[in-house]
């Protein structure tokens, strides 16, 4: 299992440096899937959405496709997903995310895919990845009930420092990671985590912490 979770995408040359290690290919032999699905709810300005695209756009892949999983039958989009190498999952409300991976059948063939493609999450594409919700600040509404991906047994923190996001300071984690008692990596927007099998290596040209390593 080779996975990618960032706070904004490939925000940099290190992260694209890391997804090519991971692809071991270069990029324009390499298909992507981007599923916009968590951002459907979100409310305002979407130039963060935009920016995450165009951070993939400029890697220079074969193709690009954009899937919503939401919108479309399984017998649609499934065959567009098993075509391309990368699944790309961007930001948007976490538990939104989880309800839909679930919904539309994608979470029961996600362990197949993970064995020959590579998962690359945006914010709250990282965080479902993880044990639980605990680190997510999106809004759990109706899906409160909804479960995480847990493929993997740490806890992922986006956009440390952001303004947009004044709580995800190190003081506020502090005080959580106490709480948790489990390791939780807290990112800034210029970081990013790899994940092989059951290696991690945090990749950053901006600041992260970690929390109660194991």
């Amino acid at each position: 299992m080779k996975l990618l979770l960032t706070s904004a995408g490939i925000a940099n040359k290190s992260i694209a440096k890391a997804l090519l290690s991971l692809t071991e290919i270069s990029f324009h032999k390499l298909k992507l899937v981007f599923i916009p699905t968590a951002a459907n709810i979100e409310k305002g300005d979407k130039s963060w959405f935009i920016q995450d695209l165009w951070n993939c756009h400029n890697l220079g892949f074969s193709s690009i496709d954009i899937v919503d999983i939401s919108a479309l039958p399984q017998s649609i989009w499934e065959p567009r997903i098993q075509d391309a190498h990368i699944l790309h999952i961007g930001g948007g409300n976490t538990y939104y995310l989880a309800h839909w991976i679930r919904k539309s059948g994608l979470r029961d063939i996600l362990p197949d895919l993970l064995k020959t493609k590579i998962y690359v999450g945006t914010s709250a594409g990282s965080i479902v990845v993880s044990p639980g919700f605990t680190m997510s600040s999106s809004e759990p509404g109706i899906f409160q009930h909804e479960r995480t991906l847990n493929l993997v047994r740490f806890h992922i923190r986006p956009h440390l420092n952001s303004p947009d996001f004044p709580q995800i300071k190190k003081e506020t984690l502090e005080k959580r990671a106490v709480e948790l008692q489990a390791p939780i990596y807290c990112l800034d927007d210029q970081s990013a985590i790899t994940v092989v099998d059951d290696n991690i290596e945090v990749i950053s040209e901006g600041k992260y912490l970690v929390f109660n390593p194991g």
